[in-house]
């Protein structure tokens, strides 16, 4: 029965959604859903919700969405992200692979709020050639791809830890589905996309590369700051404004525009309200009860956890999937790297679908469509993408 609750509060959100409401009355109505269905108290709906506030690791979320939209701002200002899409376009003349290049780039910040970032460089190489929808899915798609397999995101440390399996072997096994999740995407989408580009053919690379590096250094610092010197991202994006306003001279009367013009008050209050949402379902205490479920299904114990990695996903985020789920699926089958590979594609491929995903959510508020107009989009992809990781799979058990 508690599982029928779950699934009539995500009918909720997907059916508000299709009504066309705005996705703060599809999230306020599955909250409503699950504090009558689970019936949480008026006093610990107010405790969840403060902890999405107290809780560094949810309040770090809203301040890298603002604080990365404060340094878009500076960029736009001083047409950066423009420049730099020049640059790209004389290094490699291509549109495609400008738009691969520039999302696995922004891909590699462990940040929902580099979302914004990839999202304008989408829009400004698609606009013409893709629908809005299909445009965020590009963004989104391609944009989550290093996440699926770099151990600079908090999922992939936490399940080598977990499982005990070396970091090399998992992402010498990942090289596959990352060429998987690559070609779905180019092949659905991108292949729409002119090749050709508006500008002359370059006649100095180097030069190219040496303005593109001006052009995205603060983006790069940020990255440095979080990979090399272990930075979080709210200090590394805030170090990247202070060191960008010197740089390009930003006045007070700008400073003050930015400050208010940052505010997206429409993304901030939808992600406010999916990072209560997170709250609200793992307090009903679900999650824990659905290994014993699944397990009493005929199927093959690696679909299972499988099945599990991917619906745990979808509800509360890779992460908890992990958590909870890596114990359990490593003690009832050692599988060693095939099986981490293969659970952490199927939770990869969960996590497009997730209406509690915060970076579907900057997506679709970013090209103004609705957050299930996107899911729909990907639906097709990110099941694709699952039968051919279960065939990868047994082709890993077969030659290893």
């Amino acid at each position: 029965m508690m599982f029928v609750k779950m699934a009539l509060i995500f009918a909720l959100i997907i059916l508000l959604l299709a009504c066309k409401r705005p996705l703060s009355q599809a999230m306020l109505g599955g909250l409503a859903a699950t504090a009558v269905f689970y019936r949480i108290l008026p006093l610990d709906m107010l405790r969840l919700t403060g902890k999405v506030l107290t809780n560094w690791s949810s309040l770090s979320v809203l301040l890298s969405l603002y604080l990365i939209t404060f340094l878009q701002r500076i960029l736009e200002s001083r047409s950066q992200i423009r420049l730099a899409q020049e640059d790209l376009n004389g290094l490699f003349h291509n549109r495609r692979i400008n738009i691969i290049g520039a999302c696995l780039f922004i891909g590699l910040l462990p940040s929902a709020a580099s979302m914004l970032l990839c999202a304008e460089l989408v829009k400004n190489a698609t606009d013409g050639y893709l629908k809005p929808k299909e445009q965020a899915f590009v963004a989104s798609w391609f944009r989550h791809i290093p996440e699926s397999v770099l151990p600079t995101y908090s999922a992939v440390l936490l399940m080598l830890s977990l499982s005990g399996v070396d970091t090399a072997t998992f992402m010498a096994g990942m090289l596959p589905p990352v060429q998987f999740l690559g070609a779905l995407g180019y092949f659905v989408y991108l292949r729409r996309v002119p090749t050709s580009v508006d500008t002359p053919n370059s006649t100095d690379r180097f030069a190219d590369f040496r303005h593109l590096l001006a052009h995205l250094w603060s983006l790069i610092l940020i990255l440095v700051l979080i990979l090399v010197f272990h930075f979080e991202v709210v200090t590394a994006v805030l170090v990247s404004i202070l060191l960008s306003a010197v740089v390009y001279h930003i006045s007070v009367p700008e400073w003050k525009q930015f400050v208010v013009s940052a505010f997206e008050k429409n993304m901030l209050l939808n992600t406010f309200l999916v990072l209560v949402l997170q709250e609200f379902l793992s307090s009903t205490g679900v999650l824990p009860e659905l290994p014993a479920v699944l397990g009493k299904l005929p199927l093959p114990t690696y679909f299972i956890f499988g099945l599990l990695f991917f619906l745990v996903t979808l509800i509360s985020g890779s992460t908890a999937a992990i958590a909870m789920g890596t114990p359990l699926a490593f003690a009832a089958l050692p599988g060693g790297a095939p099986f981490m590979v293969y659970l952490m594609c199927m939770a990869h491929a969960a996590s497009q679908l997730s209406p509690t995903h915060v970076c579907l959510v900057v997506a679709s508020d970013y090209f103004h469509i609705p957050l299930g107009g996107l899911i729909r989009k990907t639906v097709p992809i990110a099941l694709s993408f699952c039968v051919l990781v279960t065939v990868y799979y047994h082709l890993l058990l077969l030659f290893s």
